[in-house]
């Protein structure tokens, strides 16, 4: 089983992330249950604006769409700002909009086989509706979703401290993030592709 996570975070490396603290909590998991996962911070990248596949010169999108396509597993992981899932994680789901071209040579979604989840931060609320907004492409894209795939912490409206300056809240969002990771891997192990029906013709 191969997992990539993409930490949406809006700080740079070597800035401590509180989405990757969180999102680490399901990687362990997964290890854990014998998964290869690689975690990619997309801000560190040149991923340019486009719904294509490959946006040109200095585009570093190709390499990252690449070790998507190759995993069985993909997590988004994004901070909220203003309620909102970050930029850089729009950016990368209207990258992913290229996917609806792309198909195996069945005729299939390149996505038909894949499971996805989400980890969301922040200090205000809007995790529910991220977790759906979020779940709501990936599923058109052809992911399959599993039950419960999802974890999310933040300490309510207004300002205050992040995940990785406080305890408050990580029994509950720690616990649910390991149950997601296992559901991850569970039903990842349980389809393939040829789970799902070639599409008709022109669907």
């Amino acid at each position: 089983m191969r997992a990539v996570v993409l930490n949406c975070t809006l700080k740079p490396s070597p800035e401590t992330s509180s989405t990757e603290a969180l999102a680490q909590v399901l990687v362990e998991e997964l290890e854990q249950g014998g998964a290869q996962v690689e975690t990619i911070r997309l801000v560190d990248l040149n991923i340019r604006p486009g719904v294509e596949n490959d946006m040109g010169e200095g585009d570093e999108w190709p390499a990252v769409n690449a070790k998507l396509k190759a995993a069985n597993i993909v997590i988004i992981a994004t901070p909220i700002w203003l309620g909102q899932q970050s930029s850089v994680c729009m950016r990368a789901l209207e990258r992913m909009d290229a996917w609806f071209g792309d198909t195996d040579d069945s005729g299939r979604p390149v996505a038909f086989g894949k499971v996805a989840g989400v980890v969301v931060t922040g200090n205000e609320d809007g995790a529910h509706h991220i977790v759906g907004t979020v779940c709501q492409g990936l599923i058109d894209m052809g992911f399959t979703i599993p039950g419960q795939s999802w974890t999310y912490w933040h300490l309510g409206p207004g300002p205050g401290p992040d995940y990785t300056e406080t305890d408050q809240g990580h029994d509950y969002s720690d616990r649910v993030g390991r149950n997601a990771a296992r559901n991850l891997l569970a039903l990842a192990k349980a389809i393939t592709p040829e789970t799902y029906p070639v599409p008709e013709s022109g669907e």
